[in-house]
């Protein structure tokens, strides 16, 4: 089932995950037991991170370096078809624009489709560690909104190849990222918005948001994006803050805002389990305002830990 069709039929705030692939050489097993505690709460969805590669250069002993492809996790096909099969729910790949070309991107997408899997995130994704900002693989893509634009293409029975004939139309239910406290690399939150606009206008179906620690700013970038003629469902992503090393952390990997209460409770704090406390009770009582507010759906970014958010969820729910 789709995203929005989730949404339309609920008849309150519904509750749904992200998830990450489990390290390469490991098992599907790590990912079952974050399901298997979060399926106590019936989500609606589940999102499976993708990690794109990253390059290496190792010395061969002559003064040259060769240049080596690395994947710390695996793709997420795979992953959500098998969670697919095992929980009956329905899973949510991340499409990303970096590393693959436009050809490498419709094959997934037709894979995703002979899988019966109709929900689709699309993201640019992050640039490598070895590269200072993001480039676009040869013949791939620069920008979500173009990424989107394939897929509505597909949606509509049009492939790359102009010579082929009789194609069918894929199904998918199109997500995008929004920026409640704007994209690090938009100037403004006005211009991001503009480019939020412009997947939509593309062809995405609702939004999912970075998290953000201070409900009013998902408030006012809602408001925003209807004043924009954004009118596409708008769910928001919740993370917990469970250790004082976050303070700098989440802020400098995701340039968010914390809330001064927040802080000022984090720094008084004698140890990271009473900070994972205070973060957790912060959370619970974010959750409590938006599902209040009426949300469609409150989104969480478990990072693995799926105890705190089974925490929250009990709480919420």
């Amino acid at each position: 089932m789709k995203v929005t069709e989730h949404i339309a039929k609920a008849k309150d705030t519904l509750f749904s995950f992200e998830i990450l692939p489990p390290l390469k050489g490991n098992t599907i097993d790590s990912i079952c037991e974050t399901m298997d505690v979060l399926m106590d709460f019936n989500p609606a969805f589940v999102d499976v991170t993708y990690h794109r590669e990253e390059f290496v250069y190792q010395d061969q002993g002559d003064g040259l370096l060769r240049k080596k492809i690395t994947r710390k996790r695996p793709g997420t096909v795979g992953i959500c078809a098998a969670l697919g099969a095992k929980y009956k729910i329905d899973t949510i790949p991340h499409i990303i624009c970096g590393g693959f070309t436009a050809e490498e991107t419709e094959d997934a997408l037709i894979d995703l489709q002979f899988l019966g899997i109709d929900n689709v995130l699309a993201l640019r994704g992050d640039p490598i560690k070895s590269q200072p900002d993001f480039r676009a693989e040869p013949g791939g893509h620069g920008y979500a909104s173009e990424l989107v634009k394939q897929i509505d293409k597909m949606n509509h029975g049009i492939y790359l190849d102009p010579e082929l004939k009789n194609t069918e139309k894929t199904n998918f239910c199109i997500g995008v990222a929004g920026y409640p406290e704007k994209h690090f690399e938009a100037p403004n939150l006005n211009t991001d918005l503009l480019y939020l606009k412009q997947k939509v206008d593309a062809g995405a179906d609702y939004i999912v948001t970075q998290m953000f620690f201070d409900n009013q700013a998902f408030f006012d970038f809602k408001d925003k994006c209807i004043q924009a003629g954004i009118n596409v469902p708008i769910i928001p992503g919740i993370k917990p803050l469970v250790n004082k090393k976050q303070l700098v952390g989440i802020p400098k990997h995701f340039f968010i805002n914390l809330p001064d209460a927040l802080v000022d409770a984090v720094m008084k704090a004698k140890d990271d389990k009473e900070v994972k406390n205070i973060g957790i009770e912060w959370c619970i009582e974010q959750c409590k305002a938006l599902k209040a507010a009426k949300v469609p759906v409150l989104h969480f970014y478990t990072m693995g830990k799926s105890a705190d958010t089974a925490r929250i969820a009990k709480e919420v729910w």
